[in-house]
């Protein structure tokens, strides 16, 4: 998928106030911020459909899976401000790597328009790039964790695993690719939770600003440094594969550095927290040693307890030998025998 550049693609509508967007050939109203972070924000948007009563919405036309068009017309649009062509050049690497994927439960990217943009008459041009995106209200799983956190809740064992299961058929459809792709950044914030009244939530990967060919070989201390600083910029500390802060000379990195930040993300779908956190909180505790040891502590949960079984299991992904580390095929054979173990 190209990227379109154009003034009219996607602009602020001057005539009022700022609250109009287009992307391409769909406008819409800017109904509020919904988060921010870093150069980017993400705002709840609503199509404004042609005058006509009758016309369908024009981005039918551009969407190919009809279910991901909203009954509403509110969608999730992400504003990112670019300053340099390094930060360009990212995004459209995002664009080009989203639209590799096509599975329920990765976040499809619905339209974009990148424009170049002038701050002042006189200054340098920037651009910015507008992508659109269904939206989902209930937010990611660090937030429900915070929140049930607050609230000494957790998630019941069948939820666990449910939850999981989703985040599994997710990455499996990126690892099944030629060449294989991992996401790079698996955790809390970059998962949708979408609650069900009576059903498990639905659990949706997002962000592939981070995704790239699994399969690097490392061959020099060069690349291995190389690979390091990439990752610290690229692939968040606490869910970090041990590989990937520490990486040898000769070293032949593939997906399982997502496996890693799989069990990372189980315990936390758990605990409400990655497991290696409690290192930054101890005087002299160091992320990074906790990590490469594998040093897992296990807080107090429900009551009763989580079966050891799940324990087991996120100790098994968390192993700090990549080449030992079981594959996503391993991990749903697993997860399929302890949802028909402990699902009601």
């Amino acid at each position: 998928m190209g990227c379109s550049f154009s003034g009219l693609n996607a602009f602020y509508d001057a005539v009022n106030g700022g609250g109009d967007v287009w992307i391409n050939d769909n406008r819409f109203r800017i109904v509020r911020q919904l988060g921010e972070g870093g150069f980017a924000y993400v705002f709840l948007v609503k199509e404004v459909l042609p005058d006509s009563s009758s016309a369908s919405s024009p981005l039918s036309k551009k969407v190919k899976d009809p279910s991901h068009l909203s009954d509403d017309g509110t969608y999730a649009m992400k504003k990112v401000l670019i300053q340099n062509n390094e930060q360009l050049e990212l995004v459209r690497e995002e664009i080009r790597v989203s639209s590799l994927f096509s599975h329920p439960n990765l976040l499809p990217l619905l339209d974009h328009a990148i424009i170049s943009v002038k701050a002042t008459p006189d200054g340098p041009r920037n651009h910015e790039a507008y992508l659109l995106f269904p939206v989902h209200l209930d937010g990611t799983l660090l937030d429900n964790a915070k929140a049930m956190k607050a609230k000494k809740e957790f998630f019941s064992t069948s939820d666990v695993l449910q939850i999981f299961r989703q985040l599994c058929a997710g990455l499996k459809h990126m690892h099944s690719l030629e060449p294989p792709y991992a996401h790079n950044d698996v955790k809390p914030g970059n998962i949708l939770i979408t609650h069900r009244k009576g059903q498990p939530p639905v659990a949706i990967m997002m962000d592939f600003g981070s995704a790239r060919p699994a399969r690097r070989q490392i061959r020099s201390r060069s690349e291995a440094l190389q690979l390091q600083e990439w990752a610290s910029e690229h692939c968040s500390a606490p869910i970090r594969a041990p590989e990937l802060w520490d990486c040898p000379s000769h070293a032949d990195i593939d997906e399982r550095t997502d496996i890693w930040s799989l069990g990372c993300t189980l315990y936390a779908i758990m605990y409400g927290v990655s497991p290696f956190e409690y290192a930054l909180g101890e005087s002299g505790g160091s992320l990074q040693l906790a990590i490469v040891n594998a040093q897992i502590k296990w807080p107090g949960g429900p009551n009763p307890p989580y079966p050891e079984a799940l324990h087991k299991f996120v100790t098994w992904m968390l192993q700090p030998q990549a080449a030992v580390r079981p594959r996503i095929d391993d991990i749903i054979i697993h997860v399929d025998k302890l949802i028909s173990k402990f699902s009601q």
